[in-house]
């Protein structure tokens, strides 16, 4: 198949409701989170919070303004797949076949699971993520907060195609993890039975990660499967009620904002220095990241400090990133 047929496929498969879970399951979204703010409402006077109005509605309109940034993406990327695909995959896999569905699952699942855990580990791809952590209420229309620049997930998945997946089954690969992640974003789902735990990302485990706690920081980073956490020695068990929120919280509903103040941020901190390892640190070290003073300036500020509390590695108040992968 030449590279024109490749990509008319695509883009017919795309157009397919069938082939992407994201459309079908739009309204049991809006079911669900029509069902779980009712609910949070009777139960109000025993569990407060669950859910706040302006809070709630930020994260709707994120939700659907990301639909239109995400089809942009798509097409972008389906013309990247489509050319690696044709031209330098050794082999072409048939879209019929079950082992072709498993590696686009498995495999959108486990190189996801490395594209987030970048995402909280470089402050600039972070700069795309934090918006989805954003919010300090955990609930099914924070899993609708999702961000704007899909470049990141884009650059991730190129592995599928060289390994001769379909380009749109990379698509509908990550659709049906997005899908599985809406249900993971709840607290009326306490845990489940044991081997569920141990293999899948649950409610549990999600809520670890976007725990802001010093605790949960740069856990569970998983999609679909949590065996890549207890793998790579990312896993964190949920041992109390998470604090939601990033670690410094960004005082706004405009969801513009919300998208685009990390941004504003790096550039901020980039042009506050003239050293371009000082750049480089700001824009691709860990959030939270600050330059290392000098030893003569290290000693002098410690003799000024001696009545201030102790070094804790958290960063300033006034930064807009807190602690290194921050939720």
């Amino acid at each position: 198949m030449g590279y024109p047929e490749a990509l008319a496929r695509g883009l017919g498969s795309l157009a397919d409701p069938l082939r992407e879970p994201v459309l079908v399951a739009i309204p049991v979204f809006v079911l669900f989170v029509a069902i779980e703010w009712i609910s949070a409402r009777v139960l109000e006077a025993r569990e407060p919070g669950s859910y706040e109005r302006r809070d709630a509605v930020t994260s709707l309109l994120m939700g659907a303004s990301s639909q239109a940034f995400w089809l942009a993406g798509k097409l972008v990327g389906l013309a990247l797949y489509a050319a690696v695909w044709v031209y330098l995959a050794p082999w072409h896999l048939p879209s019929n076949a079950w082992y072709t569905w498993v590696l686009a699952i498995v495999g959108t699942d486990f190189l996801y699971y490395w594209y987030h855990r970048s995402a909280h580990r470089i402050r600039l791809i972070w700069a795309t993520h934090q918006a989805h952590h954003s919010s300090e209420y955990y609930n099914f229309a924070t899993a609708l907060r999702q961000k704007w620049n899909n470049s990141g997930e884009i650059v991730a998945w190129l592995p599928l195609p060289l390994l001769g997946v379909p380009p749109w089954m990379v698509f509908t690969g990550f659709s049906v993890s997005l899908v599985y992640q809406f249900f993971v974003h709840t607290e009326r789902v306490g845990r489940l039975p044991a081997p569920i735990e141990f293999v899948f990302n649950t409610p549990s485990h999600h809520r670890v990660h976007h725990g802001s706690d010093a605790e949960y920081l740069d856990r569970n980073y998983g999609g679909i499967l949590i065996i890549w956490d207890r793998l790579f020695g990312t896993f964190r068990s949920e041992t109390h009620r998470p604090r939601y929120g990033l670690t410094v919280p960004v005082t706004s509903h405009n969801p513009f904002w919300l998208q685009v103040h990390e941004y504003v941020a790096i550039w901020r901190d980039v042009r506050s220095t003239r050293s371009w390892r000082d750049r480089l640190g700001y824009a691709f070290g860990p959030p939270g990241w600050r330059p290392t003073a000098p030893r003569s300036a290290r000693g002098s500020a410690r003799r000024s400090a001696r009545r201030s509390a102790p070094e804790t590695g958290i960063a300033p108040a006034g930064a807009t990133l807190g602690a290194p992968g921050q939720h």
